[in-house]
């Protein structure tokens, strides 16, 4: 299931600065940072976007697999966690305020069970304090 526009994290500048400024929760095969939502770095045309309490990208390098049939079955597969764990239709409890979450993936998780990525998935929100 593909992420809801509302949540969806978009744009070069917010990369950017999630890549320098967020805080980050490393895993073997995964990476979550996290920023505090800043409106004014968004597209124009996600600023108009209804508001939501979090937003999220997912970065798959090629350096994960070559074929990006697999890099999209694994961001598809992220995303739908995503809604799964963070309850799409409410803030998750702890939230202070909206958020941007980037997670990225490093090189040899296309070769893990899904069981483990989401798993160490919801290990990272939980260290960010995001779900209980």
């Amino acid at each position: 299931m593909a992420l809801p526009l509302r949540h969806r994290l978009k744009g070069q500048r917010v990369f950017d600065c999630i890549y320098q400024r967020g805080r980050k929760h490393h895993g073997p095969f995964l990476v979550l940072r996290l920023l505090s939502a800043q409106a004014n770095l968004l597209p124009p045309s996600q600023r108009s976007a209804p508001l939501s309490p979090w937003r999220c990208g997912v970065v798959i390098s090629s350096k994960v697999h070559k074929r990006s049939v697999r890099r999209n079955r694994l961001r598809r597969l992220l995303h739908d966690h995503l809604l799964r764990q963070l309850a799409a239709d409410q803030a998750p409890p702890r939230l202070q305020g909206p958020l941007w979450l980037l997670i990225s993936l490093k090189p040899g998780s296309a070769e893990r069970e899904a069981s483990q990525l989401l798993g160490e998935c919801s290990q990272l929100l939980q260290q960010a304090g995001l779900t209980p």
